[in-house]
């Protein structure tokens, strides 16, 4: 089984290692920002920078989508998960029409509103991943673990 984990570089790639206990044991690799706090946090692990800044910038949406053209199409991972935030959208449209598995992590700091990038992976998800009982109201579909990280 093959993980892609894709987020923005600070608070969203903290919060996918620390899912390394689930992670750990399985082939995988990274997207993020080429930024030192990820080079730290990601260093002997395999990695692809992706262009930043993401949010709401037309031009890297632009080039994060060939990018993830070319990293689904060589890695072929089975599923991909994110918690956030810009850079998942291109990763997981492309990655769905792949008719790979996807997994999103609402980040922790929303409690009653959504992120966009949750509001745009939402209807595509096949897990939904909210940590407040408020964000049920917001993702009727989505699975509530409460404070995972």
């Amino acid at each position: 089984m093959k993980v892609c984990l894709v987020g923005s570089s600070g608070g969203h790639l903290t919060h996918l290692y620390m899912l390394k206990p689930f992670w750990e044991n399985k082939n995988r690799f990274w997207v993020t920002f080429d930024k030192e706090d990820a080079k730290s946090l990601l260093e002997g692990e395999k990695v692809y920078n992706c262009y930043y800044p993401t949010n709401r910038n037309v031009k890297n949406l632009i080039k994060n989508t060939f990018l993830a053209v070319n990293v689904l199409l060589k890695e072929r991972p089975d599923f991909i998960i994110s918690s956030g935030a810009a850079v998942a959208v291109p990763f997981f449209y492309l990655a769905k029409l792949m008719r790979k598995k996807l997994i999103y992590i609402e980040v922790y700091d929303r409690i009653d509103k959504p992120t966009l990038t949750g509001k745009l992976v939402y209807p595509i998800t096949d897990i939904f991943i909210v940590q407040w009982e408020e964000m049920l109201e917001v993702y009727p579909k989505a699975t509530n673990l409460g404070s995972i990280f």
